[in-house]
């Protein structure tokens, strides 16, 4: 007689109960079952982080109205016999890393043809001296990069600049050459379209680009209208 699978044992009161062996593969059934179900729940929670780490990493900030000629109203003296560059930063923006990185590349490419400033937002709540972080100690760092702390934000208000990393060059007559950001995404670095026209720009006095987008923190700065 063939075996049965789910076969009973008599109890010593004489009540039958299953016999566990019968009933051990449907418990390991279940077991798979929400194991399988766990890890479903776990790829789709891990898919989803990424896909929002991707989007915020490639959506860049708000761009500059860069005004076409340089402001009067900005306290930063320009230079008149070669282009100056202006990069506005967060001192704890940690995307900006990239952002200074980029910059120490690009002075490297340009030798003394431009003259630099990286302006540091600190806002009047903070004490002095608060702007000073590791960025600014990196920036400070690049030969020909002229370091300055932002009170408020007033300069970056006058360029119209909302968002960390927002780089603008003007040529030695006051007219604005490019208005963009020097990274490819948020915190990345390596070869990108703004660093690439910067470079012809300072260098060959022109560029198939003289906008791209800015990644990075925002300034904390009341946008001019």
């Amino acid at each position: 007689m063939p075996e049965m699978k789910n076969r009973v044992e008599p109890t010593p009161d004489g009540l039958a109960m299953p016999d566990p062996a019968g009933a051990l593969p449907a418990t390991r059934r279940g077991q798979r079952v929400l194991l399988a179900g766990a890890f479903l729940v776990w790829l789709l929670v891990v898919t989803t982080g990424l896909g929002k780490l991707w989007a915020y990493a490639e959506t860049p900030g708000p761009a500059a109205r860069a005004s076409a000629v340089w402001p009067a109203a900005t306290r930063l003296a320009r230079d008149v016999h070669r282009p100056t560059l202006l990069v506005f930063a967060h001192p704890q923006c940690p995307c900006s890393r990239a952002t200074i990185g980029e910059l120490a590349l690009l002075m490297t490419h340009v030798q003394d043809r431009v003259m630099a400033f990286v302006i540091f937002y600190r806002p009047l709540t903070e004490e002095a001296g608060w702007e000073q972080t590791d960025l600014w100690r990196s920036a400070a760092a690049i030969p020909g990069v002229r370091v300055v702390a932002d009170d408020n934000g007033a300069d970056a208000a006058v360029f119209d600049a909302a968002t960390s990393g927002q780089t603008m060059l003007y040529d030695a007559g006051g007219r604005l050459m490019f208005s963009g950001g020097m990274t490819g995404a948020r915190g990345h670095s390596g070869d990108n379209a703004g660093r690439t026209a910067l470079t012809a720009l300072i260098n060959e006095g022109r560029s198939a680009t003289s906008r791209t987008p800015v990644f990075g923190c925002l300034l904390g700065t009341v946008r001019t209208e």
